[in-house]
């Protein structure tokens, strides 16, 4: 009796398992085209090319499309050789021991810190202290910060991931440490690391709460040309908008949606093929 009570209970689980995803795909799926319906009729070049405005039907993107692309490509630079340096470092030099394991209990904690933490956390170090204010280094550097753990957790995956004969092969040709993880590990983890990398960046795209913490503008009359210069970026012109009494704004921030969503999903769909055409080329 209790073996079928336990398979009883086991197939509940499965079936309120199965409701509930294909509940929230359902409702993910009609959220999508409900935006994708009203944004749609705004999608134009003026709409991409032009500037925020007071009227709805002439309000542009293209400070905030600037803005996210300074941030993407600042962020990366922060994060890239920091997160894989440290992975490789963790992973193959570092001598497992207490010290090695607190450092990733506190890599692995941190993932989860909410993100409104690092954006008081970037206000305090690098819009007070360093004195970067509101400008666009300020605000890559807190979400490099953010994604950091993130990187270094996906590339020490990556790195597992490759058969410890690769590494002994590379000793027993005479190989030094380091010489085999440059020239072998490495690229033999490159696309699981791209990976990690493409989806943490893609998360710092999307995010809002910590670029408004260190001061991000809602309405940006200029395109932002300097690491130094104050910047916005779509999530926070989409926030903007939705804030807005006028319906009209709410079909214009759709239309932004869409544009987030668009580059969200392009990023993703990147790593996706990355991954797949390296393990083509790498099969163990």
């Amino acid at each position: 009796m209790a073996f079928i009570s336990d398979r009883f209970k086991e197939t509940l689980f499965r079936i309120y398992g199965m409701f509930t995803t294909w509940i929230g795909i359902i409702v993910l799926v009609v959220f999508l085209v409900d935006i994708f319906l009203k944004g749609v009729r705004r999608l134009n070049l003026d709409f991409l090319t032009g500037f925020p405005s007071r009227f709805p039907e002439k309000a542009g993107i293209f400070p905030a499309e600037v803005g996210t692309l300074w941030i993407f490509i600042l962020t990366a630079a922060f994060t890239i050789p920091l997160g894989v340096a440290a992975a490789v470092l963790l992973e193959e030099f570092m001598k497992k021991g207490r010290f090695a394991s607190i450092v990733e209990v506190n890599i692995a904690s941190l993932s989860g810190v909410p993100s409104v933490i690092y954006g008081i956390l970037g206000l305090e170090v690098f819009g007070r202290w360093l004195g970067w204010g509101n400008t666009l280094m300020a605000g890559a550097a807190t979400l490099a910060l953010l994604i950091f753990p993130v990187v270094v957790l996906a590339t020490r995956e990556a790195l597992r991931s490759v058969p410890r004969a690769v590494r002994e092969g590379a000793y027993a040709l005479g190989a030094t440490r380091w010489q085999a993880v440059w020239h072998q590990v490495l690229p033999a983890s490159l696309a699981g690391i791209l990976t990690g990398i493409i989806l943490a960046l893609s998360r710092a795209v999307g995010e809002t709460a910590p670029l408004i913490i260190i001061g991000a503008l809602t309405f940006v009359s200029f395109v932002p040309d300097s690491p130094w210069s104050e910047f916005t970026v779509l999530p926070i012109q989409i926030f903007n908008w939705t804030s807005r009494p006028q319906p009209a704004f709410w079909i214009t921030a759709a239309a932004a949606i869409v544009i987030l969503l668009a580059m969200t999903l392009m990023l993703n769909g990147i790593a996706v093929y990355l991954r797949y055409r390296w393990k083509k080329r790498l099969k163990w």
